[in-house]
């Protein structure tokens, strides 16, 4: 913090003055009918030393941005400050009195009201001096720490998003590394086959790359781009499963992170229907639950068939998606009954 936080704005300006004008009228107020001074030496020593102190209040900022706690040790921070207020306390007193001598003509009576109030008065200077110090001290420590805060949050959203785009560019290569073994295959045994499945693949990844800068998207085009998924995998699998969709007409507008829906299909895909011998059913559902929205993704599969083994990118990348999205775990819940695998996601309502 660099600006000067009464001057940065003229209402703090504005506060600062009145709160010196309710002063120096109650101590005018004091020294004519408290004391009994005479009217010029009250009204005079009130302007003259409080209009120090106004300037005076002002001026120790720069002394407080110039004695840093960051560059300098407490003992020494301590011993100027002690030095600075005897120092300037003094000079104020004696400039003061120097200052009211030259305007008006002093007489014994001031001059005995002067000195006995001098112990009094030096140490209102020191005080006044340690107060305001202290209270710049407090500022700066505070716009420093605000500054901070703000740029700890500024970095933990670039490394959150820095993990989100990592975690969304593992799916890609996971899913062409499959297509192009299916591919592969499929040129010579059907060659039209893998012309279109090339065509449909050409497709989903137009679209991938179209929303590869978004982190989120409507619940409406994930459905979309995974029925573009599906579509690829007809092609190799053909009625070895059916996929079945029951969301709720609310639900398509809620923003999702993208690619979050097709690596499930993929899981389901690659350990159910690879495997099965009979067709298998691809659920997908989505509905509103009290303050989030419940997407499922389940199927049925051969509870005797061999399982396909896999690096369980797919499953792993979703629940460290939605923990680094949403700063919540628990939003992933995975059930596993006779014959029936179930994924259940849990958006958040409050943050889409």
């Amino acid at each position: 913090m660099s600006a000067h936080p009464i001057l940065k704005n003229n209402k703090n300006l504005a506060i600062y003055l009145l709160v010196w004008l309710s002063v120096m009228a109650s101590y005018q107020a004091n020294l004519s009918w408290g004391i009994g001074l005479e009217l010029k030496y009250a009204l005079t020593d009130n302007l003259i030393f409080n209009i120090f102190l106004v300037g005076l209040g002002l001026s120790l900022w720069y002394s407080a941005k110039y004695i840093s706690f960051e560059n300098k040790a407490v003992v020494k921070i301590f011993l100027s400050h002690i030095f600075g207020g005897i120092f300037i306390s003094a000079i104020w007193l004696a400039l003061g009195y120097f200052l009211i001598s030259s305007f008006v003509a002093i007489d014994k009576t001031y001059t005995k009201f002067f000195l006995s109030t001098l112990p009094w008065r030096y140490l209102i200077g020191v005080l006044y001096y340690f107060l305001f110090t202290a209270f710049y001290y407090v500022i700066i420590y505070y716009s420093d720490y605000q500054e901070r805060t703000i740029k700890e949050s500024e970095l933990r959203n670039l490394v959150t998003q820095a993990e989100l785009k990592s975690l969304k560019f593992q799916i890609n290569p996971h899913f062409i590394f499959n297509s192009l073994n299916s591919m592969s295959a499929l040129t010579v045994i059907n060659p039209d086959k893998a012309r279109n499945m090339i065509l449909k693949l050409a497709d989903f990844l137009r679209y991938t790359l179209a929303s590869n800068e978004r982190q989120t998207t409507s619940l409406s085009d994930e459905i979309k781009n995974i029925r573009l998924y599906l579509d690829i995998e007809k092609i190799r699998f053909e009625d070895k499963f059916e996929f079945i969709e029951e969301v709720e007409e609310k639900c398509l507008t809620i923003k999702v992170p993208s690619m979050i829906l097709q690596p499930l299909l993929e899981n389901a895909i690659k350990h159910a229907v690879y495997e099965a011998l009979d067709k298998v059913t691809l659920n997908l559902t989505a509905k509103v639950k009290n303050d989030f929205m419940e997407i499922k993704v389940q199927n049925n599969f051969d509870a005797n068939s061999v399982v396909k083994s896999g690096t369980g990118i797919g499953l792993n990348n979703i629940k460290s998606r939605l923990e680094l999205f949403y700063n919540q775990k628990d939003l992933l819940n995975i059930e596993k009954n006779n014959n029936v695998f179930c994924v259940c996601i849990y958006i958040p309502l409050k943050n889409s």
